[in-house]
């Protein structure tokens, strides 16, 4: 599969907008707080920040990936790109642009948090999700980046 990541266009707000709702819907744990319009916006914000890496395949947004500086504030797939290694493209491409990478998970996304693991993310702390919009309990992760040792 050909995978193209590029930074993200204002025109891709429609489709970022969507996966990122779509999540929403697809997870009855998830609360719905917002409509899909109100998310295309935010996304589009997002994109005005230069903060969102979009992955396309055949021509079509399948993911995105939205840095702020060190965090990760966003990591979303299409249901049919997940388990691709989309996600993980766009994951690799993030921490050769930094050092450290952070970010929140929430403790239902269990998925999320094996993928996260998997890659060498290490939790540093839990809340109760009183912190976060949806109220749901999530978990903190960081990730730092080997340094090379010269022999």
């Amino acid at each position: 599969m050909n995978v193209i990541l590029r930074p993200a266009r204002s025109t891709d707000a429609g489709k970022t907008g969507a996966i990122l709702h779509g999540f929403a819907r697809e997870n009855n744990w998830m609360p719905e707080l917002h409509s899909e319009a109100e998310t295309i916006a935010f996304c589009g914000r997002m994109i005005d920040l230069g903060w969102v890496t979009v992955a396309e395949v055949l021509g079509q947004v399948a993911g995105f990936l939205a840095l702020d500086g060190e965090e990760v504030q966003s990591l979303y797939l299409t249901a049919p790109a997940r388990g691709q290694g989309i996600g993980q493209q766009l994951l690799d491409l993030a921490k050769t642009q930094r050092p450290n990478l952070n970010l929140y998970a929430f403790q239902a996304n269990h998925r999320a948090c094996r993928f996260y693991e998997r890659n060498g993310f290490v939790e540093v702390a839990r809340s109760d999700g009183s912190e976060n919009d949806e109220n749901l309990p999530d978990i903190k992760y960081v990730w730092t980046r080997e340094e090379e040792v010269d022999v």
